[in-house]
């Protein structure tokens, strides 16, 4: 959902942190040894992204360094660094989950601490400086008590052995029953507000429901806070399972009119939510937030050009990303068609890499030799389960078999999502399926997560204090009133 599998040399790092034991390491007593005891706080600049990192460093009695890191914007906190070492007024820290850590040297008055974060084979420039507490980003949308609705915790089975699922019910006042959206979060493991760079867009739109009359359910996904299940094999299908899962369970409820219940999905949510709607009476309506109207071999094509536009790439660098792009996803097309084993297909994969570096001028091949490293596990990332159905699964097939009311949005500033390549086939395929309700729209200055913003490039989302549009809110909150009332 949030950033682009690019193999070739533009590629998005994302940081997936991992928990370990901290281990320390002493340094001799004197003034120096507590200069770096504290907090340090800076923004690391990939590109694609701007992400803040804050380290806690404290030293025991006995000179043992241990320290902890936080990502805030990703919602990651009091992360065990697994080494710590200061010397020489220098420091050197990581976390060997992540294969990531930071080096840098302190400045003269000790409130600076200059070096690079590096991960993957990838370093990049980061100052860090002391400060008192970590910087606390503002997000006026969130919510405040009290509230003009009551909140439950649920849990309930799953569609499949051993799968759990845990959220939260939104109800309005009164006994109902009320008509109900079902939230359905983007690509990744979100929790129930698909909190992303510390926004929580489905908090904000289950508050905005709620307070229109709509009861909102919004679930964990697998893995995730209380909903169990392992991911690592999971595709959209068994994703498309649990929201399954979740329709039933509401039908049992009886403060739930189970006639009116919709869906409501964004990015990936929304591949899905017409997966379980076509065809089923059950569902009254659906909201299609960034939604792909293409397959997952054109969605990447494109949002790796548009976000490699973003963050300065010039034509001819994307039309040779792009080529690199074809040849790669070519193999993979094949392995598929074949029904090649995974390692079989990673054989051929890391093979066609290998030699395309090998037909590189040597300055581009010491360039992408840092970059091995993330390229491997980018190899791994689309010959998983899940990537594997993602680039081939078309979603014009549910679409055209989408008889209940639609309402299909797009941020016009949408570098993952394009309104331009995706708005015009959900149209097609709705017409297919001869659907006589439906709603499109691109929402002018909006980003894929519905943020009004300047460029829409992953750098923004972060930074900006908007965690979703009001016009938005608006515009979805007036259509399942209405759609609902019939």
């Amino acid at each position: 959902m949030y950033a682009s599998t690019v193999v070739g040399r533009l590629a998005v790092l994302c940081l997936a942190l991992g928990i370990t034991s901290p281990i320390g390491a002493a340094e001799p007593d004197g003034e120096s040894a507590t200069a770096g005891v504290g907090i340090w706080e800076g923004t690391l600049d990939v590109g694609a992204a701007k992400l803040r990192l804050a380290f806690h460093f404290e030293r025991d009695g006995d000179g043992i360094w241990t320290g902890k890191m936080d990502s805030p914007d990703q919602g990651a906190l009091g992360l065990p660094l697994d080494t710590v070492v200061w010397k020489d007024g220098a420091v050197e820290c990581g976390m060997q989950a992540i294969r990531g850590g930071f080096k840098g040297k302190l400045d003269a008055d000790g409130q600076q601490l200059t070096g690079e974060w590096s991960q993957a084979g990838q370093s990049f420039p980061l100052v860090l400086k002391r400060v008192k507490e970590v910087t606390k980003v503002e997000r006026p949308q969130e919510p405040k008590p009290p509230f003009p609705y009551r909140e439950e915790e649920v849990a309930f089975d799953g569609a499949s052995d051993g799968i759990h699922l845990a959220g939260t019910l939104t109800l309005p006042p009164g006994d109902g029953p009320f008509a109900t959206a079902i939230l359905i979060s983007g690509s990744g493991q979100q929790d129930r507000n698909e909190t992303v760079f510390n926004h929580k867009p489905f908090l904000i739109l289950a508050d905005a429901l709620a307070r229109r009359g709509i009861a909102v359910l919004r679930v964990d996904d697998r893995g995730v806070g209380g909903s169990s299940g392992e991911v690592a094999k999971a595709t959209t299908l068994d994703f498309a399972d649990d929201v399954r899962a979740e329709l039933k369970y509401l039908q049992g409820r009886a403060e739930i009119d189970s006639r009116r219940i919709g869906l409501i999905g964004h990015s990936e949510g929304g591949l899905i939510a017409p997966m379980v709607a076509a065809g089923n009476s059950d569902v009254a309506f659906v909201v299609l937030l960034a939604a792909p109207g293409v397959t997952g071999e054109e969605t990447v094509y494109r949002q790796s050009e548009l976000i490699s536009r973003a963050m300065g790439a010039d034509d001819a660098a994307i039309a040779q990303n792009r080529l690199l792009q074809e040849l790669f996803f070519g193999i993979l097309r094949e392995g598929l068609d074949e029904q090649a084993t995974e390692a079989k297909l990673e054989a051929k994969l890391r093979d066609f890499v290998k030699e395309t570096f090998a037909k590189l001028p040597e300055a581009e091949r010491a360039k992408l030799d840092t970059q091995q490293e993330f390229l491997n596990q980018q190899i791994k990332v689309v010959q998983s389960p899940w990537f594997r159905f993602f680039f081939a699964h078309d979603p014009r097939t549910a679409l055209s078999k989408l008889r209940c009311p639609v309402l299909a949005l797009n941020g016009e500033k949408d570098v993952q999502v394009d309104p331009k390549q995706n708005l015009p086939e959900l149209e097609k395929a709705l017409a297919a399926a001869k659907n006589d309700d439906v709603t499109l729209r691109e929402m002018k200055g909006l980003n894929h997560l519905f943020q009004t913003c300047k460029t829409g490039a992953l750098s923004e989302y972060a930074q900006l204090t908007e965690t979703f549009s009001p016009a938005a809110l608006e515009l979805i909150g007036d259509w399942v009133v209405e759609r609902t009332k019939r």
